[in-house]
């Protein structure tokens, strides 16, 4: 079942300086496919071996990781479907525009999409999609700035944020999802340009939160960490990229591997564009 757990709470502190990141190896991921790339939600599973990604021209990939000394050296895709509409037969083209993925443990999925603005529940097998949830706010969003990242928390609960910047600096709502209700449960704080593009939870309930600037010399990618627990919400800011460091960042993934270690794993959308790239890019979490 899905559950609200946090209270409202205003993550208005100062960021923090620790815990870190340190890179763990960066990928090009080729593939001589007509539906590879527009990646823009991704979940780390098996501990680290496994991940499903999703295009923003509806397509849902499975694959393996293959690594070496802990760091990412190939992938291997074993499945590739279309999503498809809950009455069968592909989705369209402005409905087949995926942005994120989000898991619970018994398998459970849910997707959110741009331009028809809409969070489905996902059969991952068949890439059926179902059980249409309301969504968080009145639907004024622009084809492109809807519901961007998708995470659920390890309690179970279901959460949302836009890609559109409040107005006048405002903070960003972060929505969570109860008994078939939206309610904000924190205030993500704007911090200069950059606006959500991907969310996960790591196991110990802390929200990583993926934003993205577009520059005239390339796109920018920034980290935060949130604890949101109420009476000690904490922020933190991972990483904030220079232009060009990486492509266009869209996807993110916390996970833990045998040892207990975290890490993040991110997935750039190359707008199927040659000038563009697939990245996967991953970091170990130090604290």
């Amino acid at each position: 079942m899905i559950r609200l757990a946090l209270a409202l709470i205003c993550l208005c502190g100062t960021a923090l300086a620790d815990p870190s990141l340190r890179p763990n190896g960066t990928l090009r991921w080729k593939l001589d496919a007509p539906w590879f790339g527009g990646w823009s939600g991704i979940e780390v599973r098996a501990n680290g071996t496994e991940m499903t990604v999703v295009s923003d021209r509806g397509q849902l990939v499975d694959a393996d990781i293959r690594r070496e000394d802990g760091r990412i050296v190939g992938v291997d895709v074993h499945s590739s479907i279309r999503l498809n509409k809950s009455s069968g037969g592909s989705l369209r083209k402005k409905a087949s525009d995926a942005e994120s993925l989000a898991f619970l443990e018994d398998g459970t999925a849910f997707i959110s999409f741009e331009h028809r603005h809409r969070i489905m529940q996902l059969d991952l097998k068949s890439g059926r999609t179902r059980g249409r949830i309301k969504l968080p706010f009145v639907n004024e969003m622009g084809n492109n700035s809807g519901v961007e990242a998708l995470a659920i928390s390890p309690d179970g609960t279901l959460y949302a944020l836009t890609e559109k910047a409040p107005e006048n600096g405002q903070p960003f709502p972060l929505y969570a999802y109860s008994n078939g209700a939206w309610r904000i449960s924190a205030r993500i704080p704007q911090r200069g340009p950059f606006v959500p593009v991907g969310a996960d939870f790591d196991p110990y309930g802390r929200l990583w939160l993926l934003e993205r600037t577009a520059t005239p010399v390339g796109f920018r990618s920034r980290v935060r960490l949130f604890n949101l627990a109420p009476g000690s919400a904490r922020e933190y800011t991972m990483l904030t990229s220079l232009p060009s460091r990486y492509d266009n960042l869209e996807g993110i993934s916390a996970w833990q591997d045998p040892s207990g270690r975290l890490h993040v794993t991110m997935i750039s959308d190359d707008n199927f564009l040659r000038l563009q790239r697939t990245q996967i890019v991953e970091f170990v979490v130090s604290e």
